[in-house]
């Protein structure tokens, strides 16, 4: 959740100064000649959050490697959730760097939207995919969740755009609204704490509801539910710290 112009994930907007750079970016973008344009486009800004999603993708990749192991060996497990708070420092830096070089762009925008979708929304579905969440059910309420993040930062780069969300003299928007994305890392300590206590598989907290039906669920699932409902809600509005 940075906070560079036009930033999609947590409703933070910052005038960072254009400068001519912006223009050469685009340039680059829409060449039709030249070679590694697409990397020369990217600011250094856009290289940290790519650092973002690289995290993401990986904490995916631990909870797949988690999977296909042995359940006993929670090693991929741990490396899951070790990843997405590193995620939330690459995504804190971003904006940071942004505002230090005085350069944002449109593609940075984009590229933060979709890298704390990755971090934020899809790899900590799976993990409690990788925990013992996994029922069809399961299934069906964390797509929910993770959509309900992807609306979320679609919403806001719209609003960002039309400049409906109020701003403080600093260009920055006076609140959030509907929590930002990163605020998952909620889930994950949670899940962490599950994994520790050895509270997965099997043992999740609150057990499997209907099983043998085809509504068997686990009710902790509900959790996911109703944060990605916070993440959605139009009315609340969270003030900027």
């Amino acid at each position: 959740m940075s906070k560079r112009t036009g930033s999609a994930s947590n409703g933070v907007v910052s005038k960072v100064k254009e400068e001519p750079s912006h223009d050469k970016q685009k340039e680059l973008i829409f060449s039709a000649t030249g070679h590694f344009t697409l990397l020369k486009a990217l600011h250094m800004a856009d290289y940290i959050t790519e650092l973002n999603g690289f995290c993401g993708i990986m904490s995916v990749f631990s909870s797949l490697r988690y999977c296909l192991g042995d359940p006993a060996d929670k090693a991929n497990l741990y490396l899951a959730l070790v990843f997405l708070p590193f995620g939330l420092f690459f995504d804190f830096m971003d904006g940071r760097v942004a505002r230090w070089r005085k350069k944002s762009s449109m593609m940075g925008q984009e590229l933060d939207s979709l890298a704390d979708l990755i971090s934020f929304g899809l790899a900590p579905a799976c993990v409690a995919f990788s925990i013992g969440m996994r029922t069809t059910l399961d299934h069906v309420l964390l797509a929910v969740f993770v959509l309900c993040g992807l609306t979320r930062l679609a919403r806001f780069n719209v609003t960002a755009a039309s400049g409906v969300i109020p701003k403080d003299a600093s260009g920055k928007a006076s609140y959030f609204e509907g929590t930002p994305i990163p605020t998952t890392l909620g889930l994950d300590a949670l899940m962490a704490w599950w994994v520790a206590q050895g509270w997965i598989l099997d043992q999740v907290p609150g057990g499997l509801w209907f099983e043998g039906s085809a509504l068997e669920v686990h009710p902790v699932v509900a959790l996911f539910v109703v944060h990605g409902a916070l993440m959605c809600s139009k009315t609340l509005h969270v003030p900027k710290p």
